[in-house]
């Protein structure tokens, strides 16, 4: 069925995107540190702002009729591809450089554990139980989305833990990561390394991240973009190996540790 609500979502973003261009780069001064503001972020705000159901009247209401919230969640990948490819290209010049390193592209797979050290026990203090699973399983993108959801189904403690997770990384994470990678190069961390570190398999927090990076060094962008873009890829490949024979049991030991008596069995 044809989607008669979708010109005002066309018209709308090409509006939002207008208004964040206007805006431009930012950048705020907190005493010593310096915190940089991509336009992506504005739009993200803006976007949210006027999703307040409050605010949903008239042609706000049609912008955000749930066919066209239905049409955006299933064509965000189609979107992404164009900015994948780029990003893909970036690779390439920068290859032998990034092979002399590749050892630590390796080892910061092992960041992807750090949802559960640091993670589950706050979760489990808060007062969740099997929700803390979903919710701290990596950053609980599509990959942890589609295993939680495949094991226990969205129905589950554990499938509301995670698609709540993944919810809030939507809204919120590539506000989150354009303001926090930046923010670290006050503690003179290498552009590379941040570069590195914004591959943590989501696209969106990905570009966030290390877009803001490269806007305040252009010029180390080439660079800064290409370990993001390698740092992505990888991720995207071994994230599914790591997440099954080392988050998985190493989930499992810990929650059964921390709440003693509640013991959990992931076979279930």
């Amino acid at each position: 069925m044809k989607n008669k609500y979708l010109p005002y979502l066309i018209g709308f973003i090409f509006l939002v995107i207008l208004a964040a261009e206007m805006i431009g780069f930012q950048s705020l001064q907190f005493g010593s540190f310096k915190v940089s503001i991509l336009p992506l972020v504005f739009a993200v705000f803006i976007a949210m702002i006027f999703a307040i159901p409050a605010l949903r009247k008239g042609i706000i209401a049609k912008i955000y009729h749930k066919d066209n919230v239905d049409f955006a969640a299933k064509n965000l990948l189609f979107i992404m591809l164009p900015l994948m490819a780029y990003y893909g290209a970036t690779v390439a010049p920068q290859i032998r450089e990034i092979l002399s390193v590749g050892w630590v592209f390796l080892l910061q797979e092992v960041g992807n554990l750090g949802t559960i050290f640091f993670g589950l026990p706050v979760a489990l203090l808060l007062g969740l139980r099997r929700e803390a699973i979903g919710s701290t399983l990596g950053l609980s993108r599509e990959g942890e989305l589609a295993y939680i959801t495949e094991k226990y189904t969205l129905e589950s403690p554990e499938g509301r833990g995670v698609l709540s997770m993944y919810l809030i990384g939507t809204l919120f994470g590539s506000i989150f990561f354009s303001l926090f990678a930046p923010f670290l190069l006050n503690f003179g961390f290498d552009v590379r390394a941040l570069g590195m570190a914004a591959g943590m398999g989501s696209a969106s927090m990905m570009t966030a991240a290390s877009s803001a990076v490269a806007a305040i060094h252009p010029e180390h962008e080439e660079i800064i973009l290409a370990y993001a873009s390698a740092s992505q890829l990888l991720t995207s490949f071994l994230g599914t190996y790591t997440m099954v024979f080392l988050a998985i049991p190493l989930q499992r030991f810990l929650y059964n540790l921390l709440t003693k008596g509640d013991n959990y069995d992931h076979g279930k």
